[in-house]
């Protein structure tokens, strides 16, 4: 349940990877002016998932994209596969090792009004939250580190930071906490913005055999 979950999370934060300056009060215009113009991404993440109530913490690597409006494509690759598919509609989160696909409406997987603002470039930061600039941060190469506190905070998310580059502000890094200390940390490798993607890279089909879950 936590890695399924986790996903809400993180697309909290996904349509922040643009250009940002290092200014806090500028962060709120600039994120939904910056909005406008991005109508894709693919990028390769790294991502640290740390259960507070137990400790552990489990490394993941894999692929997302992301189509405008509301399409994702999130591919694990390890340490174990999945595939978290939405399109506009449906939701699906498929594990092929178990042999179980989940299938959730938009609205039962998404119950977050936050993240819905977010990933439709609706969100209003100066309104819904709290933002700090940090100045750099020499643990990540001096990356400039902001802070984003919910002024109404939800389960899923209590409180995010995201660390950029100096020079271009590109987003790095970003960490994530919820309501239990749950840790999101996520890492983005290589990112490729406005690019090209098939509208069927967001379509699944579950294989033959494979057990359907629905909105659960």
């Amino acid at each position: 349940m936590f890695k399924r979950l986790i996903f809400i999370f993180v697309i909290n934060i996904l349509v922040f990877i643009w250009l940002l300056p290092a200014s806090a009060q500028d962060v709120a215009n600039s994120i939904q002016e910056q909005y406008a113009e991005v109508n894709s991404f693919e990028t390769d993440f790294s991502q640290k998932l740390t259960n507070a109530a137990s400790g552990e913490s489990e490394q993941r690597e894999g692929t997302i994209c992301y189509l405008k409006p509301e399409k994702i494509f999130w591919h694990t690759t390890s340490p174990e596969e999945e595939l978290l598919i939405s399109n506009n509609n449906v939701v699906w989160d498929y594990f092929p090792q178990d042999g179980v696909a989940y299938k959730y409406s938009f609205q039962e997987r998404f119950d977050s009004k936050t993240m819905l603002e977010f990933i439709s470039g609706e969100v209003n930061l100066k309104q819904d939250f709290k933002i700090e600039n940090q100045g750099q941060d020499p643990d990540f190469s001096d990356w400039i580190k902001v802070e984003l506190v919910p002024k109404d905070p939800e389960p899923s998310l209590v409180k995010a930071h995201i660390w950029l580059e100096p020079k271009s502000h590109l987003i790095q890094q970003v960490l994530l906490v919820d309501f239990f200390g749950n840790k999101n940390q996520l890492t983005f490798e290589d990112t490729d913005f406005n690019v090209d993607l098939e509208e069927s890279l967001f379509e699944f089909a579950p294989p033959e055999g494979v057990e359907i879950m629905e909105g659960q």
